[in-house]
């Protein structure tokens, strides 16, 4: 099996990163991500290369084919070479000379499996030869591939105390690669371990958990985390994976686009004070605190479009769906939200004299036209004048 590397070569930027590396010589191969979804036959985005050539050498020879160089990790071996305005991440090879579960201490190398060796997963430690597109695999990650089986290389109690995100990201590949029940070993080796999540920033887990609620549909992937209690040291607050099962379907129903915001709303209760605690818990920024707090609101007096005015589109369309309420939830996404027709100047010259009363009338009219469904024409104009009568004494 090999990749077609006449075709990498001729992706955007690549061939003259390659040829600034010497890669002809043996001393880069493409790695990771990129290989492994090549072989699955998906879309390839990131493009990762490991190299034999210390972080310093890289950068001189970036520098001498005049690619923009940015050291982004160079303290583990990691600079981003931008060529024709594509990023390629570019890593010397390294082995771990220590661990403690949040951050690793790295020494380079030069040996190709010491390098795959310290990777999780044996489908994420495939390599391939820009000359010649053949693949290396040192730890059976092309079976696993065919198998679409996520395991981890080695011991995976190991693997877990270097870095204890990956109890997390054994959920998320499995939720998008894997096939019928996850490893055997690795699932018990992150049930054993789960309270270690505790260690991590809550960040890391945040960034982790939403690319987890991103996927298709993580509904079986995140019932077996709850039945493992995997999210109970972090997000104990999540009860069940059904609300997530009701929310999936409802965004399919609508055809409106899958949102890990939302999704992580359905998982927890509908008490907005909750959903503050979990945001600030996770560091979310302050506008996705904001949204999850209204769509743990559920409020749905107001028609979905008052609602949609009131809130914002966004919140009420994450509303409706948590409602199960699609068709509404389609119709508003299709729908703009209008401006007030009026200003507080155009009430002035229409009479209202100057100060809280031009406040307390817009407001009134406000509350009006958007509880009679955003009249225009004579309707309009009905209740303008009468809010106008009304502050005037007219």
């Amino acid at each position: 099996m090999k990749l077609d590397a006449a075709a990498w070569r001729a992706k955007r930027g690549i061939a003259r990163i390659l040829a600034a590396l010497d890669s002809d010589s043996g001393c880069v191969r493409y790695v990771g991500g990129a290989v492994r979804d090549e072989l699955l036959g998906l879309p390839v985005s990131d493009i990762d290369l490991a190299t034999r050539i210390l972080p310093e050498r890289v950068l001189e020879r970036l520098a001498k084919a005049r690619i923009k160089a940015v050291p982004t990790g160079i303290a583990h071996g990691t600079i981003t070479a931008i060529a024709d305005g594509q990023p390629v991440e570019i890593t010397t090879l390294r082995s771990d000379v220590s661990t403690d579960g949040r951050r690793a201490t790295v020494a380079f190398s030069d040996d190709w499996r010491a390098d795959a060796e310290r990777r999780d997963f044996s489908i994420n430690a495939l390599y391939a030869d820009p000359a010649t597109g053949e693949i290396s695999d040192f730890f059976g990650g092309l079976d696993d591939l065919a198998a679409r089986r996520v395991r981890f290389i080695g011991d995976p109690l190991k693997r877990i105390a270097e870095d204890h995100l990956r109890i997390l990201r054994f959920f998320r590949f499995h939720a998008r690669f894997g096939s019928g029940d996850p490893d055997p070993a690795g699932l018990e080796a992150c049930t054993a371990r789960a309270n270690d999540l505790m260690a991590l920033s809550r960040e890391r887990i945040a960034d982790e958990l939403t690319k987890i609620l991103a996927i298709d549909d993580p509904t079986p992937t995140v019932a077996l985390m709850l039945e493992r209690g995997i999210l109970d040291p972090v997000v104990p607050e999540i009860a069940g994976a059904q609300p997530l099962a009701a929310l999936v379907a409802a965004e399919r129903s609508a055809g409106i686009a899958a949102d890990p915001l939302r999704r992580l709303a359905a998982l927890l209760p509908p008490d907005p004070a909750v959903a503050t605690d979990v945001a600030a818990r996770l560091k979310l920024s302050n506008k996705a605190r904001k949204r999850l707090a209204l769509a743990a609101d559920r409020d749905l007096d107001a028609s979905p479009r008052a609602l949609a005015y009131w809130i914002g589109p966004e919140g009420a369309i994450d509303r409706l769906l948590l409602a199960d309420r699609p068709d509404d939830a389609a119709a508003l996404a299709a729908w703009s939200v209008p401006r007030l027709p009026i200003t507080g100047g155009a009430l002035i010259k229409r009479g209202v004299p100057q100060g809280p009363a031009v406040a307390a009338t817009l407001q009134a009219i406000e509350r009006e036209w958007v509880a009679g469904g955003f009249p225009d024409g004579e309707n309009w104009e009905t209740i303008v004048a009468a809010r106008i009568a009304a502050a005037t004494g007219g």
